[in-house]
């Protein structure tokens, strides 16, 4: 899911999401969420907790893509239809997944408060922090 070369000095960022937002956070604060739900402990008892980092569009994440990485990254707002016809190992269940994430964005963000989160997690990275400190990992090619 990493920026493609778009084959004319760019790059394409493909997520199957249109505009709608989606909830996005670092893997390493996930735990570290975790750890602020134990500490808040009784309050939290018998609740399910969400959690994000930001809620961004595949467009703002190509923005964010480009200024760190000093690319020119445009987001391709692929149909779930056309992303399932990839055709690499799990195309079907990353196309359903950002289906019913794009088709049910409102029930599927809301129940990841960025306020909760920060408040488990005071450290939780924006995805252009992520960015920032990940910048040599993601692969462009």
């Amino acid at each position: 899911m990493n920026p493609k070369p778009d084959g004319q000095g760019g790059y394409l960022f493909t997520l199957p999401t249109g505009d709608a937002k989606m909830p996005g956070i670092a893997a390493e604060d996930i735990g570290k969420c975790a750890y602020g739900v134990f500490k808040e402990g009784a309050p939290l008892l018998g609740k399910t907790v969400g959690v994000a980092g930001e809620h961004l569009s595949g467009a703002e994440m190509a923005a964010t893509l480009s200024d760190v990485l000093g690319i020119n990254v445009r987001h391709h707002a692929a149909s779930p239809e056309e992303f399932r016809s990839y055709g690499f190992p799990g195309a079907d269940d990353l196309g359903n997944m950002f289906q019913f994430k794009r088709d049910f964005e409102a029930a599927f963000r809301g129940a990841r408060n960025l306020e909760t989160s920060r408040r488990l997690n005071p450290e939780l990275l924006t995805f252009r922090q992520w960015v920032e400190q990940n910048k040599e990992r993601i692969p462009l090619t």
